[in-house]
């Protein structure tokens, strides 16, 4: 039998995403998103095809490096506007029954007492359905407009991370006892304050001496995902994530990085199995190859140079106005040139990667591998790449907003169900039942949040 697949659709609350210049295209409903209509709909379709979820991105600051300037991103909506998407859940959730929602927050521009109130307020009204997507922050503007003008280090931002995480998990796990909300009205006794306690913690970043404002949800702690590529980064997601986001480019470095990611866990005390693996992937579905093809050759049409390089350059804090589109980067003589042709050499070391490459590959779906094809092929493909790599699933991302995600779900994922690759029916009520079945709704034991509990039967 064929291996279960996780299936996230990846999305974020503004016009556009990673695509660039596709919003033009006449069946793209990016326009949408300010409407809670919209989202409700697209909740509906994706519970419709047993998804395990909706992975939403988010991003504090915006892209301003290209030319100096946020213009470019804003003519072609590269990530702006952008709504919160945690604002959206509650209604998502209320026309739903199971599926998940991951919202991405920082840890560096937040408290984490107001960050684990607002994740246990969103599992208390999803019924436990929420996971957390733990990000640093990268950018820039974040850092201007958020904090003090500067961004930590790469190291020390993971460092506060590190703390913040523990500070939320001492506030989820330890604050109070499973038993606490007794509703006793001959006593009128609704909480019996014995059972609730404060956590006392003092250090180099956070002193959070009190209790915590919200009772346990149905996860307790929401199911952590983290996407840090970097060595300090993955060895925070081994100690620490439930779930982690990968970006590779192909099957043999994401074998790599979920190789690692389990030696790591491993290493830190902890079951690699209790780790789920999510690929970002890019998936143009049709019912026939030929109609998939023809679709990607309209979307490459559209494609617009200026919104990839105004998204490339906010991603790696350089000004891609620098470089002639059409003169490979390996002839650029800069350190910055070759860490942004990093990921493209691994990707076809033969190729010479020129900014107008990058920007054609970036512009549908990101950095992201690109599946095209009719039912059987897009199976083939997703199935081969977890039996060749071990990863767990997919963040599915597209071209063109809503439309992709209803082709995939219209014509990839009944063949994938037929085949037994993609559930036709959920494990439980939770999103991380879901994730790793049936009656585990609160985070493993291994995970090092456990050992704030209070109470050890639970």
């Amino acid at each position: 039998m064929s291996k279960q697949i996780r299936f996230f659709a990846f999305d974020f609350a503004a016009p556009a995403h990673l695509s660039s210049g596709l919003w033009r295209h006449p069946e793209d409903r990016g326009s949408e998103y300010k409407s809670v209509k919209y989202w409700v709909e697209y909740a509906k379709l994706l519970e419709s095809a047993c998804f395990d979820g909706i992975f939403f991105a988010n991003n504090d600051g915006y892209h301003d490096k290209y030319k100096g300037s946020v213009d470019a991103a804003l003519r072609d909506v590269a990530q702006i506007p952008a709504d919160e998407p945690a604002y959206v859940i509650s209604a998502m959730a209320a026309a739903t029954q199971y599926l998940g929602f991951g919202v991405t927050s920082s840890t560096a521009y937040d408290q984490p007492y107001n960050l684990a109130r607002k994740f246990a307020t969103l599992d208390h009204l999803t019924d436990g359905r929420v996971a957390w997507n733990l990000v640093t922050s990268y950018s820039d503007s974040a850092a201007r407009n958020l904090g003090n003008g500067t961004q930590r280090e790469h190291d020390d931002r993971y460092g506060h991370a590190e703390e913040f995480i523990d500070v939320a998990l001492k506030l989820w796990e330890g604050s109070w006892e499973e038993n606490a909300v007794v509703m006793d009205r001959e006593n009128c006794t609704y909480i019996e304050p014995s059972r609730v306690h404060e956590i006392q913690h003092e250090g180099e970043h956070f002193k959070v001496p009190g209790i915590f404002a919200c009772e346990p949800s149905a996860q307790r702690t929401p199911v952590i995902f983290q996407a840090g590529g970097s060595p300090r980064g993955v060895a925070f997601a081994a100690a620490t994530a439930e779930a982690v986001f990968l970006n590779a480019s192909t099957k043999e470095a994401l074998k790599k990085q979920v190789d690692n990611l389990r030696e790591q866990a491993t290493a830190a005390g902890r079951n690699p199995d209790h780790i789920a693996t999510v690929q970002m992937i890019t998936v143009i579905a049709g019912r026939t190859d030929e109609e998939a093809q023809q679709r990607y050759e309209d979307y490459k049409k559209l494609v617009s140079y200026e919104g990839a390089m105004a998204r490339y350059s906010g991603w790696l804090n350089l000004d891609m106005s620098e470089y002639d589109p059409d003169v490979p980067l390996k002839d650029v003589k800069t350190n910055a040139s070759q860490t942004m042709l990093n990921f493209f050499l691994k990707m076809d070391p033969s190729k010479e990667w020129t900014p107008r490459d990058i920007a054609e590959y970036n512009g549908i779906g990101g950095t992201s591998p690109v599946i095209v094809g009719g039912p059987e092929k897009v199976a083939d493909e997703l199935q081969a790449w977890v039996e060749e790599t071990g990863v767990s699933g997919f963040n599915v991302t597209y071209g063109i907003k809503y439309q992709d995600i209803k082709n995939f779900i219209d014509f990839a994922v009944p063949e994938l169900q037929k085949r037994g690759a993609m559930r036709t029916e959920y494990d439980g009520p939770t999103l991380r039942e879901n994730l790793f079945g049936k009656g585990q709704a609160r985070l493993a034991g291994d995970h090092p949040g456990v050992k704030y509990r209070r109470n050890t039967s639970v």
